[in-house]
């Protein structure tokens, strides 16, 4: 009987460790990086990815910075909207989205006047393969709530 209860507890201990191996650690806080940080970082891998001369670098970060600073601007005023608790109604969702697309038009034409054209085809798959991976994040995360 004692031989019996020994296995049944070690086959319970067994069976909650492997329950525990399958799950997956909580994501690591990273350091918050200042935006001037990011755009050097991104500047950097860039310049590396792309072959970008210095010309080509100047203009790249002056618009990463330009970017950086509406991308801020537009943190700032959705956090103003979410501290005042309004909900956006659908017209303001649907400006703000044609607003979205158009800033990204805007980037890509910038990006393809700056960048020759084969640096510029790279850079498009480079920007197809980042959208995947974040489609691919956001589906884990799904899948992790539920």
């Amino acid at each position: 009987m004692k031989k019996l209860l020994i296995a049944a507890m070690l086959l319970v201990g067994i069976a909650s460790f492997a329950q525990d191996a399958d799950q997956k650690p909580a994501r690591e806080h990273k350091e918050r990086m200042t935006p001037e940080q990011r755009n050097e970082k991104q500047l950097q891998k860039l310049t590396s990815e792309l072959s970008l001369d210095a010309n080509q670098q100047a203009q790249v970060k002056q618009l990463l910075a330009e970017r950086s600073a509406k991308a801020e601007k537009f943190k700032e005023a959705r956090k103003d909207q979410k501290d005042s608790n309004t909900k956006p109604t659908a017209a303001e969702k649907a400006d703000f989205k044609k607003q979205m697309e158009d800033e990204v038009a805007a980037n890509d034409a910038k990006m393809k006047s700056i960048l020759k054209a084969d640096q510029y085809t790279k850079w498009k798959a480079l920007q197809e393969e980042k959208k995947d991976k974040m489609k691919e994040k956001m589906k884990e995360r799904r899948e992790d709530k539920i």
